[in-house]
């Protein structure tokens, strides 16, 4: 079994637990007038001494506004991730557990929402909701839920009909209590690692929902809006698109290699390719 001391996940873990601390302590001391304040005398210098990241178009500081934008982002990943698995986690398990028509209806909504990529079901939820932070998490946590709540029944089926639970089932108890007491804490494990992987994937859809003005609004600091105010500037300030666009590459990288090292950790049956 693997453990988060090797390489790959010393990596993950110190990637991750630095942009945690970014999203916990940057709004505790940089105030938010900082990242929003306007100096067109100097927009758009390049990174220096004076300037770390650089400055926007509008002479915007953009290590403020990364800094910042780590907590909108880790902000509404984390919540949609956690809308989906409020949402996948019971519909997986009542489908796996309960089966027959249960399962099938279901399952035949999880198919239907699967049948749309990821991004385009949370563009499409986004666009009918309206722009702005809140619809955002949830139009990517119901978009990401269906994933969840597959893998959460194939773990249902499972465990279900270990000996355990058919020794539980024989002796009386109820549904209630056999999935509270042995199906979920058994379960839990392909949960986190699942949670943890698409916790970078939201960062991701929240970058491109913003990107393309359906996200976060401004002047909300956000990787995804800095890139899309970047456009038009690449060609004489490409820092304003390559600093968002490294934080958010290193973000999904580091959470990416912690969930591969956790589901080598939780799941003893995972053989890697590494």
């Amino acid at each position: 079994m693997k453990s988060l001391l090797n390489p790959k996940g010393l990596i993950g873990l110190s990637l991750v637990t630095l942009f945690a601390l970014m999203a916990i302590v940057a709004p505790i001391f940089i105030p938010e007038a900082l990242s929003t304040k306007i100096n067109v005398t100097a927009r758009l210098m390049p990174p220096s001494f004076e300037h770390f990241f650089g400055t926007d178009q509008l002479g915007r500081e953009l290590f403020y506004r990364v800094l910042l934008g780590a907590h909108t982002s880790l902000l509404i990943a984390v919540s949609a991730v956690t809308i989906s698995i409020l949402l996948g986690l019971p519909i997986g398990v009542l489908s796996g557990y309960f089966r027959g028509w249960v399962d099938h209806g279901l399952m035949r909504l999880v198919d239907t929402l699967l049948s749309f990529p990821a991004i385009l079901l949370a563009l499409a939820i986004s666009a009918i909701l309206g722009p702005n932070l809140q619809n955002t998490v949830l139009a990517i946590g119901i978009a990401f839920a269906p994933y969840l709540a597959r893998i959460v029944r194939g773990e249902t089926l499972k465990v279900s009909r270990l000996p355990y639970v058919e020794a539980a089932r024989s002796q009386g108890a109820s549904d209630l209590r056999i999935i509270r007491r042995h199906i979920l804490p058994n379960i839990m494990a392909p949960v986190i690692v699942q949670a943890t992987i698409s916790v970078a994937f939201a960062i991701l859809a929240e970058a491109g929902l913003s990107f393309l003005g359906l996200g976060t609004q401004p002047p909300t600091p956000s990787w995804g809006l800095m890139i899309q105010a970047s456009r038009d500037y690449l060609d004489v300030a490409a820092w304003t698109a390559l600093v968002p666009g490294i934080a958010v590459a290193l973000a999904v990288l580091g959470l990416n290699m912690l969930g591969d090292v956790l589901r080598e950790m939780l799941d003893p049956t995972f053989v890697s390719d590494a």
